[in-house]
């Protein structure tokens, strides 16, 4: 019995060293990912510049300078010009995703256009990993000559969440590797006490989560998959049209301030564009056409309504 005793304590001993390794080799693996992150960025603000570069050249300017590239805000740039300019929306959209395409931290962004004179947003549009999120809208206008800012504002960071995901998820292993093997094991003869001595558990009271299917007139909304359902057909939805009318459908035929509708759907992205609102609920509108007893009115002074008559 006592040479057993030594051989386990002699493998605790090489698994307690073996453990340190890890934890060691995992911290070391996430800190020098951190000089990778730090060339990206810098690649980033050259690839922005770059963006300014080709606009001014399809304006038909291939004097003025492009100004030093700003970062005005975590994740967010700003792209200005030594002289006025115009722009085709459709080559501001296009020349953005390709050079982005080639950024590894920035799959989703949001790029508003910005006059200097009064910061109005002359033009803005949002590109997701999800194509079915990506707002484009108003291509094919130009924009008048004028002094213009273009701000970029990105997604959370890729590769650092990532990197910060492998580190706890692999922290969090060890953690659970070396508890079930460095553990004592439990003495021989050793007979468990009387498990009716223990107290009983009560369970805890089940809470029912909150509906994720509404009826809204002869539809069905099911906000999980994403979909409005009627007569056996199913229409899909965004995932932010999907948030628009979930707002909708838990206040039917009340009135639904703009701001609040604004600020539950983008505040948590830091950027909220006073016309992509519109747009999505124009979208709405048409894919609630298949029911004609249901369609959302504007409120005057105050926002939106969906209405559902009997």
């Amino acid at each position: 019995m006592l040479v057993r005793r030594n051989v386990w304590a002699d493998k605790r001993k090489h698994l307690g060293g073996l453990f340190m390794l890890l934890f060691i080799s995992i911290i070391g693996v996430a800190f020098s990912m951190t000089g990778n992150d730090d060339f990206n960025f810098a690649r980033r603000e050259i690839l922005l510049r770059r963006i300014g570069h080709e606009i001014l050249l399809q304006s038909g300017d291939s004097t003025s300078r492009v100004l030093p590239v700003k970062k005005i805000a975590e994740n967010e740039y700003q792209i200005s010009f030594e002289n006025a300019f115009t722009f085709q929306p459709e080559a501001l959209v296009n020349t953005t995703k390709r050079l982005l395409a080639k950024d590894p931290l920035g799959s989703d962004y949001v790029v508003n256009v910005v006059n200097c004179a009064n910061h109005s947003i002359a033009y803005g549009f949002a590109i997701s990993k999800n194509k079915k999120d990506n707002i484009v809208a108003c291509i094919g206008r130009r924009q008048p000559v004028g002094c213009y800012m273009i701000n970029l504002k990105f997604g959370p960071k890729g590769m650092i969440t990532a990197k910060n995901g492998y580190l706890l998820g692999g922290l969090a292993a060890l953690a659970l590797i070396g508890f079930i093997l460095l553990r004592s094991p439990k003495p021989p003869g050793v007979v468990p006490g009387n498990q009716s001595d223990a107290p009983e558990d009560h369970p805890t009271p089940f809470s029912q989560a909150s509906t994720s299917v509404f009826t809204l007139g002869s539809m069905a909304f099911d906000t999980e998959s994403r979909k409005l359902m009627i007569n056996g057909e199913s229409i899909d939805l965004t995932r932010t049209e999907t948030r628009v009318l979930r707002i909708f459908a838990a206040s039917p035929n009340e009135a639904i301030e703009r701001a609040r509708l604004q600020k539950e759907i983008w505040e948590d992205d830091g950027v909220i564009v006073g016309r992509s609102l519109d747009m999505f609920i124009s979208k709405l509108r048409k894919k609630l056409e298949f029911d004609p007893n249901i369609r959302i009115v504007v409120i005057r002074g105050k926002g939106y309504k969906l209405e559902i008559s009997a």
